[in-house]
């Protein structure tokens, strides 16, 4: 297992697409959360509101004390799409490049090299997000600096929440990506029906969820509804909040959806991965 796992870590390591996934995260991340507000925020400076919400609201979005729930409300933007993505292209690839084949047939038994493969992405997934929380947090100390406000970090049992939340619901979408591309047997497919269920299938779900009164509160357990709403039980300013953030659930059972998910589309792997042919 151990073998599996340093073999892994040591592919995604030298695989240009993992860096350019992190690389796009952090970009979109800091632009939509950070850079853009900011802007905003000092163009209008004569005004009371920025783009209909209060200039003081828009600036405590930015301080390091928000940074907990906004960073987890950009892994439910971005951050969940792209490790999807990278899950999805992990396990999809090897079916094109014949890894797998070679894998199951010459090295260790099938489940093994599968548990290498999921956490490696697992371990990446993890120091992404302790990465892009300290990025965010040095970014909103550097803006609290230049806006002459008072440094109020957050608690540490905020911190531990958001780096914390930001770990499962990136848990959740990269064994998911990793599961469609078990099943799709290739990268591109893959990414494509990730994509359109995040971006699309769950969105028509929710809306045509809520026509159905208490009989849809079904749609308030799928992965994207169950993400959002542990990061809508992060907030703390009142305001407009983070599109993709939702108030659904609450925390018990978002986070025993956000524990069954990762176990489930494991088990589902592991299953498809023993049972099937290698071609």
């Amino acid at each position: 297992m151990i073998d599996s796992i340093r073999a892994e870590l040591l592919r995604l390591r030298r695989w240009p697409v993992l860096w350019s996934l992190l690389a796009v995260w952090l970009t979109l991340n800091l632009t939509f959360m950070y850079l853009l507000n900011y802007i905003s925020y000092s163009s209008d400076s004569s005004s009371d509101a920025t783009e209909g919400q209060p200039r003081e609201y828009v600036l405590a979005q930015m301080m390091p004390a928000a940074v907990p729930e906004e960073f987890v409300g950009g892994t439910v933007l971005f951050g969940g799409a792209l490790m999807l993505i990278l899950g999805a292209l992990a396990t999809g690839s090897g079916y094109g490049w014949g890894t797998w084949k070679t894998v199951f047939t010459q090295g260790p038994a099938r489940v093994t090299a599968l548990l290498g493969t999921v956490l490696a992405l697992l371990t990446v997934a993890g120091v992404a997000v302790v990465g892009a929380f300290a990025l965010d947090l040095s970014v909103a100390c550097v803006i609290a600096s230049a806006e002459s406000q008072p440094l109020r970090l957050p608690s540490v049992g905020r911190i531990l929440a958001g780096v914390g939340s930001g770990i499962a619901i990136l848990t959740m979408w990269t064994l998911l990506g990793a599961l469609i591309g078990l099943l799709a047997r290739g990268p591109s497919l893959a990414v494509g029906l990730g994509l359109v269920w995040v971006l699309v299938l769950e969105n028509v779900l929710r809306f045509f969820g809520e026509m159905l009164g208490s009989a849809g509160t079904v749609t308030h357990y799928l992965p994207g509804s169950v993400a959002g709403s542990l990061a809508g039980e992060l907030r703390t300013l009142q305001g407009e909040a983070t599109p993709g953030v939702l108030d659904l659930l609450g925390w018990p059972h978002a986070v025993v959806a956000l524990a069954v998910y990762p176990v489930f589309f494991l088990a589902v792997a592991v299953v498809v991965v023993r049972r099937r042919d290698l071609v």
